[in-house]
């Protein structure tokens, strides 16, 4: 495998230029684009390749007012705005599949008889796994908006009354409007952040 530097763009595309996006274009997502990008967010890694993160596409006005009660005043215009809000959840039982996805050991007993290890190693996992989907939706020319800002209890009581699910953050995605995107915030320098050792 032939390994290189992406080009300046792309890294623009994906890091140095992108945003955070507050507000949406009406440009429907389509399906197809919804699964290429689940598909491609698969590939990187989680721990024992358990791929704990679960998808909730909201892509009707009924489907995002059940999701509405939950959120934080701030955030209910950008839903609202949003063609696709996504609910990264993770599944709480995701050591169900290992025997499939990790064949090599037997990983399963480490985790179907701890149920705290397990939400931990859910709830890691899956926050990588959403990382990762930010990035493939960028890398599909799509604009993202995470955010945090609402009531896990409410979204898991609303779209997982049987609790094997859990809400980890939600994602807006679609097309930035960008009359309503903030200037950019500064960032720590290397020096600040960084140690070698």
């Amino acid at each position: 495998m032939n390994h290189f530097e992406l080009a300046q763009e792309a890294l623009d595309q994906l890091f140095v230029k992108a945003r955070t996006a507050h507000a949406f274009k009406k440009e429907p997502i389509p399906e197809g684009t919804l699964e290429k990008l689940v598909n491609l967010t698969q590939w990187a890694p989680t721990a024992f390749n358990s791929c704990p993160a679960r998808y909730v596409f909201l892509t009707t006005d009924e489907a995002r007012s059940k999701l509405i009660p939950a959120l934080s005043p701030g955030n209910v215009a950008q839903v609202q705005s949003a063609p696709v809000t996504v609910i990264l959840a993770y599944d709480t039982h995701f050591f169900e599949y290992l025997p499939e996805l990790f064949p090599a050991y037997d990983a399963k007993s480490l985790y179907d008889k701890n149920p705290v290890l397990a939400d931990q190693v859910a709830f890691r996992n899956s926050s990588l796994q959403g990382a990762y989907f930010m990035l493939a939706a960028r890398a599909l020319g799509l604009d993202i908006g995470a955010m945090s800002g609402f009531n896990a209890e409410i979204v898991n009581g609303t779209f997982f009354p049987d609790g094997r699910l859990k809400a980890n953050f939600l994602i807006n995605l679609g097309i930035a409007d960008h009359s309503a995107t903030h200037p950019r915030g500064p960032r720590l320098s290397f020096s600040q952040v960084s140690h070698i050792l």
